[in-house]
């Protein structure tokens, strides 16, 4: 008999003894049972027979994970406080032992600017570097030929979007140079295309893979070149456990593989461009003028905004408008008392959609009619909120009756072919104005946009949150970029922060020194944090924990207990929660403190992004 730890894949439980009258070899999956039910595992290693019982191996599969995945894998654990077997959960095995062999290419490269070419022998230069490039520098044209090469010399490339709503217009692009040797990949494709293209993986036939973040877990030998596109981009930071930044692992898995890593933004993070060496691509691929206006509002669709749309449809110019807030409003009031109608569930205000007639919560998906009596107060003097896209969309439409006028957020775009509709209707010029939420900021890159309109975007600067300064003006930067990028464009930003913006807009470097010098000392990427999040569906046994997690935590060597409490959703889906933020000048006194909570109600959180 042989005796075997296994990882059970999904599984928060450490590694368990099986046995099995075969050898099997590390890596290769399992089929197991626990508890009496079925289940996967990953073999580790071969351990001497233990003084007690074990369950037998039920069946060896033909899938494993590589050496590679194995190591990544492991590495996600320790760092980002997870069993092993919920790490090895995120990656794709490999189905087949025989490794494909991957013939070196004769593929010409675009065509590259003076600047473009600095920037090229720049990022060939170096093991992991940043191209910090303004938004229409031809950062695309780069990261091709970077491409290029890592195919001519018989290598794989990966690269990642933060989101699937960038890969439509991306493919197209990537194709144009690699034809089938190009795979898309995100959470979104069904079983059998995913199928499909893990077997053109496994024969060799795919070099290249765009996708999401998971599509940095793939069976992929020989990799190269991994690009990471939009770095800035919280969508690379997995919300669940394991709660991994795609960014930051791909500088971990080059370095085992020895690949190249590329990093690219045209609003690169504050810590990314302080860890990182950067090359610095100034000015718009084409040449294009661009004048901003500033209205001292908030959220309102005003007459010199109407007036703007009005001149750029006359000249049969695209409009694209940003707000935050999706639905028709984001929550409704009482004049006489103040009091918000929230979900009964969750503390946060419920959102009005009139298309279905309801109050909605969009933490749980709870729903109710709309309200027209106060239940506090019993007032019926009752009041919207702060506009949504839906509302936007339907007051323009009142103004505009002859054009053609979308909604671009996540009520709208369910499904991957909603999304490819929109985006091709929008680039054939059938959609004049094209309005939604932070999707519209992700790299969309359509030459026909004579005006950007951000609306609400002092609702993000107001977020408890030390990124909140960086994340609001970086928002602001992408939706401006995407106006007049081969003609003359105009940017219409309300705000009450105009200030703010006005420095910064056009000058992210200045901005960069400036939050460096009020972070020094305090916050990343001067310091390591770790938010801890404890959720109970008992208020007061939520407290105890945190009051208990937070006791340990204070008498640790080398961290600081920031604070604790109740987090600012202070309730979702019926669990109270609570909050622990920790900081260190270094990642090991936050896991070696961490290894002492032993309650499975705490979750942790290394390099949080969210403090909600």
């Amino acid at each position: 008999m042989f005796y075997y730890k296994v990882a059970l894949l999904g599984s928060s439980l450490e590694p368990l003894i099986y046995l099995s009258k075969e050898e099997i070899k590390a890596g290769f999956t399992v089929k197991v049972t626990l508890q009496s039910k079925e289940c996967f595992g990953v073999v580790l290693e071969i351990v001497q027979e233990p003084d007690f019982q074990c369950q037998p191996v039920i069946k060896i599969t033909d899938s494993f994970f590589s050496d590679t995945q194995l190591l990544l894998a492991k590495f996600t654990a320790d760092y980002y406080c997870c069993s092993l077997g919920v790490a090895l959960n995120i990656f794709t095995p490999h189905s087949t032992m025989q490794k494909p062999a991957f013939k070196k290419l004769s593929i010409f490269p675009p065509n590259l600017t003076d600047k473009q070419k600095d920037a090229f022998n720049f990022l060939n230069s170096h093991e992991h570097s940043l191209i910090f490039g303004d938004t229409g520098s031809g950062k695309s044209e780069i990261y091709i030929s970077l491409i290029c090469q890592t195919l001519n010399e018989g290598k794989n490339a990966v690269y990642l979007l933060p989101e699937i709503g960038l890969t439509p217009q991306l493919e197209s692009k990537l194709r144009t140079f690699f034809g089938d040797l190009v795979a898309v990949w995100h959470s979104k494709l069904n079983k059998n295309k995913k199928d499909s293209i893990l077997k053109e993986i496994n024969d060799g036939k795919t070099r290249v893979v765009l996708g999401a973040r998971s599509a940095l877990f793939l069976p992929l030998y020989n990799v190269g070149l991994i690009i990471v596109d939009e770095e800035h981009d919280e969508s690379y930071k997995s919300n669940s456990a394991p709660r991994y930044n795609a960014r930051d692992l791909s500088l971990v898995m080059a370095k085992q593989v020895g690949a190249k890593v590329v990093l690219g933004s045209a609003t690169p993070s504050i810590t990314t461009v302080a860890k990182i060496p950067y090359f610095r691509l100034k000015g718009g691929f084409f040449e294009s003028k661009k004048e901003i206006i500033y209205e001292n509002a908030h959220n309102e669709i005003s007459q010199s905004m109407l007036s703007e749309i009005k001149n750029t449809l006359d000249k049969k110019r695209q409009i694209i408008i940003f707000l935050p807030t999706r639905a028709h409003f984001k929550y409704i009031a009482c004049k006489d008392c103040g009091a918000v109608i929230e979900c009964p569930f969750c503390s946060v205000a419920m959102s009005l959609h009139k298309n279905i007639n309801a109050l909605k919560c969009h933490y749980c998906n709870f729903t109710s009619r709309i309200l027209s009596i106060c239940p506090k107060c019993g007032s019926e003097t009752i009041e919207a909120i702060r506009l949504g896209t839906a509302e936007v969309v339907d007051r323009l439409r009142e103004f505009f009756p002859n054009n053609k006028i979308e909604k671009f957020d996540k009520d709208e775009v369910s499904t991957d072919i909603k999304l490819n509709k929109i985006l091709k209707s929008f680039k054939e010029h059938e959609i004049d104005i094209l309005v939604g939420t932070q999707m519209l900021s992700k790299g969309h890159d359509y030459h026909n946009v004579g005006l950007s309109i951000v609306m609400g975007i002092d609702s993000l600067l107001a977020i408890p949150d030390f990124r909140a300064r960086e994340k609001a003006l970086s928002l602001a930067i992408q939706i401006a970029g995407r106006s007049g990028r081969k003609e003359e464009g105009r940017v219409f930003i309300q705000s009450k922060n105009r200030d703010f913006f006005a420095k910064f807009l056009q000058n992210y470097d200045e901005f960069i020194e400036d939050e460096r010098k009020i972070r020094d000392g305090l916050f990343p990427p001067f310091t390591k944090l770790m938010r801890l999040l404890i959720s109970h569906k008992i208020e007061q046994k939520a407290k105890e924990i945190t009051d208990k997690t937070a006791d340990i935590l204070r008498d640790c060597e080398d961290i600081e207990l920031v604070g604790y409490g109740k987090a600012d959703i202070a309730k979702i889906a019926n669990k109270y929660r609570c909050f622990i933020l920790i900081r260190s000048f270094s990642a090991k006194p936050l896991l070696r403190a961490v290894k002492l909570i032993k309650d499975n109600t705490v979750q942790i959180d290394m390099d949080p992004l969210s403090f909600s």
